[in-house]
């Protein structure tokens, strides 16, 4: 079967196929895209009690074949990720595809009665994002995003903190993303044949087609707006999704964004400073993405862990809550309030990364039904900010944003960048 025929009419066949799983009974999941993040994230999927990886997928047969030995046992290895969801003893799959490769994969798991867990970002675009949404609604399933942080244990301390007022009245939130990247990024290679075991128009899947360029594959392929969105959308996204927890919102009224290519000089075309400004009722919110320096906001206290620090002075990414009565900055792993007056104290707190919870809780959800903190739809008003903002900055301008309609306010521009038009045949969504 070719994959149109596949994509437009075959897949809804598996549509009314559903297994109810008994509270003790295996969950069987699979694997598709092998790669370092999905064999991550699949450990500690593997450690919930009475769950075993069945199969896995990857257009790089060395990534699927390694995972297959990986998973062990009698497990399946494709090329194809829609010969996986033929399995009708998979339960639910994990998606660790680039994040081009998000949308179809989900849409067409729900098709076929398989719960999903997807990394983050949701989808490549925002309309991408809403078809997921509605497949999940539409098929009953569990859509489950990646963003680990819903699953950590300060992040809703610090929703009570200033949900109840202690912290004064916040008025203005600070979002950072640090790396130093400067001055080759991830530099650049002539195109070549693709390596052995490579489908690679099967890889490019939905985008346009271009020559193999291994910068364009594997680990790199984030740096390319082909395939990803650039810094905003990588580690954005978490952090959007946890400001929005925090804050109690789930969509800006406005964006606008600047930057530019300086001083980072790679084979990629995203950004390497880029600075959003995004009003929300009663606050703003400022979000920094920049690739030439890994410093971010200034002060470290002694004996604080912070997330992906490199050395004694960098802090690299978080959060910074300016309140009336002080301010609370935090990041993956912990979080400290600064006081303006004593109404509130000095404090800090450190934890550990939430990515073994978060896998585990997704196994939770297969076996109890109960929709998740961070629920397709969560996932998906939170990965629009992240897009959101890469549209203002393409557009150079204000651009107003309607929540409800998922659209902006007459900005034609804009409305164009909601989508891309697909490469034939992965024109499902």
């Amino acid at each position: 079967m070719d994959r149109r025929s596949f994509l437009t009419s075959a897949a809804l066949s598996a549509s009314s196929y559903q297994r109810v799983l008994g509270a003790n009974e295996r969950v069987r999941v699979g694997l598709i895209g092998c790669g370092g993040r999905g064999r991550f994230v699949g450990k500690f999927m593997a450690e919930a009690p009475n769950t075993q990886f069945v199969a896995t997928a990857d257009v790089y047969l060395p990534n699927a074949h390694a995972a297959r030995d990986w998973a062990g046992g009698d497990a399946k290895a494709f090329q194809d990720f829609r010969k996986l969801l033929e399995l009708k003893d998979v339960d639910a799959v994990l998606v660790a595809t680039p994040d081009h490769w998000h949308a179809i994969p989900t849409v067409l798991a729900c098709q076929a009665g398989k719960d999903v867990y997807v990394e983050k970002p949701l989808a490549h675009n925002i309309h991408e994002g809403r078809a997921m949404v509605e497949a999940a609604r539409r098929h009953n399933r569990l859509v489950v995003i990646g963003t680990q942080q819903r699953s950590a244990t300060h992040f809703p301390e610090i929703a009570r903190i200033i949900q109840s007022g202690q912290l004064g009245e916040v008025r203005f939130v600070r979002i950072w993303n640090y790396v130093n990247m400067a001055p080759n990024g991830v530099s650049a290679e002539p195109d070549t044949a693709p390596p052995e075991g490579l489908d690679w128009d099967f890889y490019l899947g939905p985008a346009p087609k271009v020559p193999y360029n291994r910068k364009r594959h594997l680990a790199t392929y984030r740096w390319f707006s082909d395939y990803s969105g650039g810094y905003i959308t990588d580690y954005g996204t978490h952090r959007f999704d946890t400001m929005h927890q925090i804050m109690g919102v789930d969509a800006p009224l406005s964006v606008s964004a600047t930057g530019g290519r300086f001083s980072v000089k790679d084979a990629g075309d995203v950004p390497d400073v880029m600075q959003v400004t995004y009003d929300y009722p009663g606050f703003v919110l400022s979000y920094e993405a920049i690739r030439m320096s890994g410093h971010g906001v200034g002060g470290r206290t002694p004996g604080m862990r912070y997330y992906n620090s490199k050395g004694e002075f960098d802090r690299p990414h978080g959060h910074a809550y300016y309140g009336t009565n002080g301010a609370l900055f935090c990041d993956r792993i912990g979080y400290e309030i600064y006081p303006d007056n004593d109404r509130i104290i000095r404090k800090t707190h450190n934890t550990t990364d939430a990515t073994s919870l978060h896998a585990r809780h997704f196994i939770d959800c297969v076996r109890s039904r109960r929709r998740s903190p961070a629920d397709v739809e969560v996932g998906h008003r939170s990965t629009i900010v992240a897009h959101l903002g890469n549209i203002a900055y393409r557009t150079a301008r204000k651009l107003k944003w309607d929540p409800a309609k998922e659209d902006f306010v007459d900005a034609p521009e804009a409305t164009a960048l909601l989508r891309r038009k697909a490469r034939e045949p992965w024109t499902l969504i």
